[in-house]
């Protein structure tokens, strides 16, 4: 379907808007960056950093050790500040005429593409789908499509297959893994993956390791690609200490971390589910069944609620930025199962 301009949506409102100014005393519920971040054993290395920087930025040795950790070379890989850059080097890099992104997920990519000059349709998945891919859906004719795994803000994990099967010659697929690092053993992710035509895997280390201000992310895919999207990029794209935790972050160390932090949030957000479904009588609904760090939820008047919320110390995603969505949906970002049993309680008395 192809939409108009934002079609309605303020596609740059982002969840750390809810955070900001009268929210900053708030409990952030509505960012999707693990709280209890960066650890301080990270901290110390991006301190040793600091006295290198008098240097222009070196990324040789991060952008191999990221390509190590997925198994690729290094001319596979293309350091970004953040996965919203890769965003946009896509969008004014890749000469594409039939851009499709796959809704609801992150919104960036699209106004990305917009601000580029490009028409962008849209596939709407549908709640009674449970927000599930349909391949079926994508248009033959789109260039390049893009799709979140597990995807913000519906938290549902697709298939690896559902995905492989929108790749083909000539069309780029963009698969946004930047919660991937989530997901208990990575299950279904693309990640290294070299044998899917025109596939492009973008991943962030700011959500599991808390360095949204730090800025950095990267990109897997071919040679050719790459080339093309690093020469779309400033010089020194990524700063020093960015390069640093990249490449601490994607160490063995580290990735055992991760897979015990995944298995952690997948318990907080199992407690979260049970506190949500006593909910049921007042018409919450839970999608997904979801598999990140947040979970979409339905409430009726969750505009109210929202603002009854904050009222009570609790700060949560609106949802009616996201096309596919309208005003009854909240995102809410998973934390321990104490500040869990808190928003319980809020929610409780923000419904009655």
């Amino acid at each position: 379907m192809r939409t108009e301009e934002g079609a309605g949506h303020d596609l740059r409102h982002h969840g750390d808007a809810e955070v900001r100014d009268d929210g900053s005393g708030l409990v952030d519920l509505a960012v999707n960056v693990r709280a209890d971040t960066p650890p301080a054993w990270l901290r110390e290395v991006i301190a040793g950093s600091l006295a290198g920087l008098a240097a222009y930025p070196d990324g040789r040795a991060a952008r191999a050790a990221v390509a190590a950790r997925h198994g690729v070379g290094p001319e596979r890989v293309l350091l970004t500040a953040g996965a919203a850059e890769a965003f946009v080097l896509l969008a004014r890099a890749l000469k594409v005429r039939r851009p499709v992104v796959v809704h609801p997920q992150f919104t960036e990519p699209e106004a990305a593409l917009r601000d580029a000059g490009h028409s962008v349709d849209r596939v709407l998945l549908r709640e009674a789908d449970g927000f599930r891919l349909d391949p079926a859906l994508v248009p033959e004719s789109a260039d390049l499509v893009v799709i979140g795994n597990p995807t913000n803000p519906t938290s549902v994990l697709h298939p690896a297959d559902a995905l492989v099967r929108l790749a083909r010659p000539g069309r780029t697929l963009v698969a946004d893994e930047a919660f991937m690092d989530a997901v208990p053993g990575e299950r279904e992710a693309l990640a290294g993956r070299t044998d899917v035509p025109g596939l492009v895997v973008l991943r962030s280390l700011t959500k599991t390791w808390g360095l949204a201000g730090l800025r950095i992310g990267y990109v897997l895919a071919a040679p050719e690609v790459i080339a093309e999207l690093e020469r779309a990029q400033p010089l020194w794209p990524v700063s020093s200490p960015a390069l640093a935790a990249a490449e601490a972050c994607v160490g063995p160390q580290a990735l055992a971390e991760a897979a015990h932090a995944a298995h952690r949030v997948a318990a907080d957000r199992a407690h979260l589910l049970a506190g949500l479904e006593s909910f049921a009588a007042a018409g919450v609904r839970v999608a997904g069944p979801p598999e990140g760090p947040f979970v979409l939820v339905r409430v009726p008047g969750a505009a109210r609620v929202r603002v009854r919320l904050r009222e009570l110390g609790y700060a949560v995603r609106r949802g009616d930025t996201f096309p596919g969505l309208d005003r009854d949906w909240l995102r809410i970002a998973v934390r321990d199962r104490a500040t869990m049993s808190g928003f319980l309680d809020a929610l409780r008395a923000a419904l009655s």
